[in-house]
């Protein structure tokens, strides 16, 4: 692989090491050779002060040309390098080593010197290969006049081969970091990289539809939470694929039973002579049924795919959202009686005006009081109460039936869920409830228990515009 993590971690390891270990070695170079420059300069120095003071404290009275006939230049010889003499024209008029010639007029330690101020000066010598550093005084007469300049050179050629020498070992010392460093990294780009290819892996396997393959990680950082996440991906996708698997189990059998039916009574019927009035009534009466359970499940069907698309947009309009739970009330009065249940009226007469999709509101409600008549044993009830809650509006519908336990009621919203109950079928009413329900801002509230029964909220924000 071109551009592997592996690669870039060591490429970029090795770069940081690299640049801190220069950085570190520049700084060091440049420091000793300062500090050996500055050594040599502070020896000069002391020499010439010393020299200086001599001359001051003993032959200040006399010049320059007296200086060099009396051989009191000797006193200014003591250290034993380069010494110069230079008269007030800049001109050099004694030099230790005879190098008469060389252009001290154009230095500025020499300038500042006969200015009356003490310089010093780093740099070539005609005389020489190597870079020499001098200091520089003035000299002054009596009457405190500049007389000339006295100066002291040493050649920088040890402190140069100290630095020089140094900066070898430094050399060696980082080749070998560096060595060290690229054996580091690839362990630590390894270390990194390892688990990030067994991630990898096991995502390729579960492209692969290998969906029961989980990463083995004990890590506590953010690649173990990404393996966590990863496993509990697949297990999610494994589960999801169960509910598939029996929904369309289910969905098959269920829309195989009333076209079972049909059939079975459109042939008894297709035999039957039509004066028998009771047996005709009856098999129609079982295909209308038949139809409607089966119109029933292809409409949830359809109304689930169109929300899954994103296809389904609600058509709002203001309405008294009390009158039309009291139509539903009515209309599912019928169905609870014929299945020997009470259903409870306890809606709220309070004319409430509320901006919403009614047709799909009707629908949540039919739907969840169909359940719960469906789930709820002949001789229970189910109650339905309707009110204002500033700021929503509620809608809860009760019942004392069969109930869910916790695992079931964890799963009652999902999709293609069917639940244990034998009066369970497609699992996408609830489902579709509480999407027709999102789209309204608003949501449902769930609360069950195995063999007392449940209790369902329904909540719809009322709006700014909501009035009583």
């Amino acid at each position: 692989m071109k551009h592997s993590i592996r690669k870039t971690v060591t490429r970029n390891f090795v770069a940081l090491i690299l640049l801190t270990v220069s950085l570190l070695d520049l700084a060091l170079i440049f420091g000793f050779r300062e500090y050996t420059y500055g050594g040599v300069k502070f020896y000069l120095n002391q020499q010439l002060d010393s020299a200086v003071y001599t001359y001051d404290r003993y032959f200040k009275s006399r010049s320059i040309d007296e200086l060099l006939d009396g051989d009191y230049d000797m006193i200014f010889n003591q250290f034993g390098g380069q010494v110069q003499m230079i008269d007030k024209d800049a001109q050099l008029v004694y030099d230790s080593i005879g190098a008469i010639n060389e252009p001290v007029k154009d230095y500025p330690d020499v300038i500042q010197a006969l200015k009356g101020k003490a310089d010093f000066r780093i740099g070539p010598v005609p005389y020489s290969d190597t870079k020499v550093l001098s200091v520089s005084r003035p000299l002054y007469s009596n009457d405190n006049r500049v007389i000339g300049a006295l100066r002291y050179s040493s050649s920088l050629a040890p402190a140069i081969r100290s630095v020089w020498t140094l900066s070898r070992y430094l050399l060696l010392l980082t080749a070998l970091v560096m060595a060290i460093a690229v054996v580091v990294s690839r362990m630590l780009a390894k270390s990194i990289t390892r688990p990030i290819e067994e991630i990898q892996s096991t995502a390729i396997q579960l492209a692969d539809g290998q969906y029961k393959k989980h990463i083995v990680m004990k890590r506590d950082d953010e690649l173990g939470q990404l393996a966590q996440s990863i496993n509990t991906l697949a297990a999610e996708i494994v589960r999801k694929e169960q509910v598939k698997n029996d929904f369309i189990s289910s969905i098959s059998h269920e829309l195989r039973t009333p076209l079972t039916s049909i059939k079975g009574w459109a042939a008894v019927l297709k035999d039957t002579d039509p004066t028998e009035t009771e047996v005709m009534n009856e098999g129609f009466e079982i295909i209308e049924n038949e139809t409607d359970r089966l119109s029933k499940m292809v409409e949830e069907l359809l109304d689930f795919s169109r929300y899954i698309s994103g296809r389904i947009t609600l058509k709002k309009d203001r309405f008294d959202i009390t009158s039309t739970c009291e139509d539903v009330w009515k209309q599912m009065k019928p169905r609870a009686s014929k299945e020997n249940i009470h259903l409870v009226n306890e809606i709220n007469e309070e004319v409430v005006l509320l901006t919403a999709d009614e047709d799909r509101l009707r629908q949540v409600l039919i739907n969840l009081i169909d359940n719960a008549i469906k789930f709820t044993d002949p001789g229970g009830w189910v109650l339905f109460e309707a009110r204002k809650n500033f700021p929503n509006y509620e809608m809860i519908i009760s019942d004392n039936g069969v109930g869910m336990d916790e695992n079931e009621l964890a799963l009652a919203k999902e999709k293609f869920y069917k639940g244990k109950h034998s009066n369970s079928h497609s699992g996408l009413g609830l489902s579709i409830a509480d999407e027709i329900v999102k789209l309204h801002n608003g949501a449902i509230q769930i609360v069950s228990e195995k063999s007392v029964g449940t209790t369902i909220r329904i909540i719809i924000p009322l709006g700014s515009e909501a009035d009583a």
